[in-house]
């Protein structure tokens, strides 16, 4: 089994931070470690997973001021190499239609690159988008537009 990081993340997003759970039934690293691995995950990538998710959770205020909604966001040249125009734009258009404040792009973003070896595209771009605004109180409405993009499955038009 080939797994990811993303896709260990995806696992444990479906599975455990539904907003079933109260909030003192919420599993620990360890349990949460165990159980990836019993369900066949391979330990490195569930521990570089874990890590991930202690990221995302930590104090927001360390990467520095927030943009400005006049900035203009240029991608640097490892960021335009992980991502493909198509997940650029469509970062640029979750701001411009209000899913994402710049401070949340800038959270993606980040997020995104941390996944390091992990292929990006449009769909690893949607879950990790979503998993940031699941972790910041506040974002229901943005969560529940994005959680639509998310799992908008249909290929075309019916008629």
């Amino acid at each position: 089994m080939k797994e990811g990081v993303l896709d260990i993340l995806i696992y444990l997003f479906e599975n455990y931070f539904d907003g079933e759970l109260d909030e003192g039934d919420e599993p620990d690293r360890e349990t949460l470690k165990q159980e990836l691995e019993h369900a066949g995950f391979p330990s490195g990538e569930v521990e570089r997973a874990l890590c991930w998710l202690e990221d995302l959770a930590a104090d927001p205020s360390r990467s520095g001021p927030a943009p400005t909604a006049r900035a203009i966001r240029v991608f640097d040249a490892l960021e335009q190499a992980r991502l493909d125009t198509d997940c650029r734009g469509f970062l640029v258009h979750l701001e411009q239609v209000g899913i994402l404040s710049p401070t949340q792009r800038e959270l993606v973003i980040e997020r995104l690159m941390a996944l390091e070896g992990d292929e990006i595209d449009i769909e690893k771009l949607k879950w990790v988008v979503l998993m940031v605004l699941f972790s910041q109180p506040g974002q229901e409405t943005a969560f529940s537009r994005m959680e639509d993009l998310v799992f908008d499955e249909r290929p075309g038009a019916v008629h």
